[in-house]
């Protein structure tokens, strides 16, 4: 019987038998299979053990039934999670509760590629109880992934009011060193309430993205207020964020920019006039205008000309001859499938 059971091994999905029956929750299964000596951390599907699964589901019986059985509460499954990573990022508080008091460690950094603290995971689910106990258990918030993300940013990101408790233990200093501020995260989310908690607590709202990270949007975004609409500080990026939030027709997210200070005047650098580019998108909408002239539009740019009366085109302009043209149109109908040029 014994041999038998220690011999059950992996089955052709790569699942252990003890893995089977905590997925099926079979309490008594599992139980028998560790009084005849299953071996409680056979590896099965993405290296995890039969604890990692128990952990995920939030299953307590389970955890402890093994944990009393021997099971190591800091084995690492293929993307480096112990079982504590994943409970804290299911958000199974008392399964993290049991492991620490187990002796599960809460210090594992990211040794690799993908890999993440467990603090950080335990940000995806946002549950301040378990970040809490983390933090009380000796975790670090300021340990940062292979991108440069801090747990911080990914709370902010998910719209989770846990970012109060994170405040005020990230330091100034690894943020600065991310190169992102969590009110990038919290407007990339299009989340207002976490954008004015990080405002509250003194985060620059002027913090621009360093060029590594911003080298990852076509965009070339750099503020967190541009974020906010696809994201800006006003009147720092390419597209205004005011410009975006015409376009989106989000009347909340621009009453937000107005307040923080964005420019009602805009207009981008590419047009050839000074008339305000948010307009093209506000004269078709009554409520949308009304906001804008109720916050200092100033209706006269719309009749100001740079060039007066002279000629709107450079002198030294050269202008679409033949050959441009027929170039131009042959790429943009290329049968290769290629990504053609934009005029």
């Amino acid at each position: 019987m014994t041999r038998g059971i220690r011999n059950a091994g992996i089955d052709h999905f790569h699942v252990s038998s003890l893995q089977t029956a905590i997925k099926n929750d079979r309490y008594d299964l599992a139980s028998l299979l560790l009084r005849y000596n299953a071996a409680v951390d056979q590896k099965g599907s993405l290296q995890r053990t039969a604890l990692h699964e128990a952990s995920l589901l939030g299953l307590e019986d389970y955890v402890y039934l093994l944990l009393q059985s021997g099971a190591n509460p800091n084995v690492c499954d293929s993307s480096e999670h112990t079982p504590l990573a994943l409970a804290a990022q299911a958000g199974h508080l008392n399964v993290v509760e049991i492991l620490l008091e187990k002796g599960a460690s809460v210090l594992s950094k990211p040794q690799s590629p993908g890999s993440t603290s467990v603090l950080f995971e335990a940000a995806a689910s946002g549950n301040p109880d378990i970040i809490s106990v983390l933090l009380e258990y000796g975790a670090d918030p300021n340990t940062p992934t292979h991108t440069g993300h801090l747990p911080i940013h990914r709370v902010a990101y998910r719209g989770h009011l846990a970012l109060e408790r994170l405040i005020p233990v990230t330091k100034k200093e690894a943020i600065k060193e991310s190169g992102m501020s969590p009110l990038h995260s919290a407007a990339a989310g299009g989340h207002s309430q976490c954008l004015e908690r990080c405002w509250h607590a003194g985060f620059d709202p002027n913090f621009m993205l360093h060029p590594r990270v911003r080298r990852n949007y076509d965009d070339e975004r750099r503020s967190a207020l541009y974020f906010t609409v696809a994201g800006a500080m006003p009147n720092q990026d390419p597209v205004s964020c005011l410009q975006l939030g015409h376009a989106r027709g989000n009347y909340e997210l621009i009453s937000t920019l107005l307040r923080y200070g964005a420019n009602v005047n805009y207009y981008s650098r590419v047009n050839t006039t000074h008339f305000p580019s948010a307009l093209q998108n506000a004269l078709k909408d009554e409520v949308m205008l009304r906001m804008l002239l109720n916050n200092g539009y100033d209706v006269r740019r719309c009749f100001d000309c740079p060039y007066g009366q002279g000629s709107h085109v450079p002198p030294d302009f050269e202008g679409w001859s033949a050959s441009v043209i027929k170039d131009v149109v042959v790429r943009r109908l290329s049968p290769t499938g290629a990504a053609t040029d934009s005029i």
